[in-house]
């Protein structure tokens, strides 16, 4: 056996990533099903249609402050599970990819605020109990499909994240949280881990970000198949390629804003870029 460039193993593994959501996307494809479907339109929109987006996203958190809240406690108490699980079975490699690769399930996790906004939207009143009508929707199984889909995005990132590891810093695993954070900042191997870490990270986010942009709320708006919705996403970040990415740079700029004082902030950021997702599909998908 050789050992092969980190560099290399990594973009490997992205490669045979997309290749196994591509067949997934193929398994979830009902042509018969979706073939007299219209595929919804894509609009273009500028970086500065994202300031009326977030302004959007903030009067919806404004206008339900105290139940969204209530729902996203489970944000910031979910990370924390997470961490204490991580450190407490000798899985420190791991905190990082754990707690950052959660992120690639949110905008599954956010449907029941998508269901708040919408319901705004119409002019229906609107309780934290309204974010659980996701449960009735006609689209359910689309949405726990995709769903599926990020869960094994997820775990895959999981798997390559623990694979840079092993030809960084491992195979062993670090005797203590110091020994880690001194091997990962002081280091050559450290600082490769770091950089191929951050790089594939970045890729792993590009695509959940392309497939999942507006995907969720348009199940939740149409009853469109997996397919469909997917590759109307696709469509509205090949459209819109700067805007798309930039939504993409404060998402993650505001889930690092709300992860440092323990995970708290999430409590608002969370409710914000939920309901601002959605008037972001409102603007893209016409």
């Amino acid at each position: 056996m050789t050992i092969r460039n980190p560099v290399v193993w990594s973009f490997d593994q992205i490669r045979q990533t997309f290749g196994a959501v591509k067949s997934v996307e193929h398994a979830f494809h009902h042509p018969a099903e979706e073939a007299s479907l219209v595929v919804p339109q894509v609009r273009r929109i500028t970086v500065a249609d994202l300031k009326d987006v977030l302004r959007r996203g903030f009067s919806d958190f404004g206008a339900y402050r105290t139940d969204v809240i209530f729902i996203c406690l489970i944000y910031p108490l979910a990370g924390l599970l997470i961490g204490a699980a991580t450190l407490g079975n000798g899985l420190l490699p791991l905190l990082f990819p754990l707690v950052s690769g959660f992120a690639l399930l949110g905008p599954f996790a956010a449907a029941g605020l998508y269901e708040m906004s919408r319901r705004r939207e119409q002019g229906q009143s609107v309780t934290w109990t309204d974010a659980f009508n996701v449960l009735t929707s006609p689209s359910l199984a689309a949405i726990i499909e995709l769903g599926l889909l990020l869960v094994g995005i997820f775990l895959v990132w999981l798997l390559v994240a623990m694979g840079i590891y092993q030809m960084t810093l491992g195979p062993d695993l670090p005797e203590s949280v110091s020994a880690f954070v001194t091997a990962v900042f002081t280091t050559g191997p450290g600082w490769a881990l770091i950089v191929v870490g951050v790089g594939v990270g970045f890729l792993f986010a590009v695509a959940v970000l392309a497939i999942s942009a507006v995907s969720f709320p348009l199940l939740l708006d149409h009853r469109v198949g997996v397919s469909v919705a997917v590759r109307t996403s696709v469509r509205a970040f090949m459209v819109n390629p700067v805007p798309m990415l930039t939504w993409g740079f404060i998402v993650a700029g505001g889930l690092v804003l709300g992860a440092i004082p323990l995970l708290v902030g999430l409590v608002v950021v969370m409710p914000v870029l939920g309901h601002a997702t959605w008037h972001l599909y409102r603007k893209v998908v016409q």
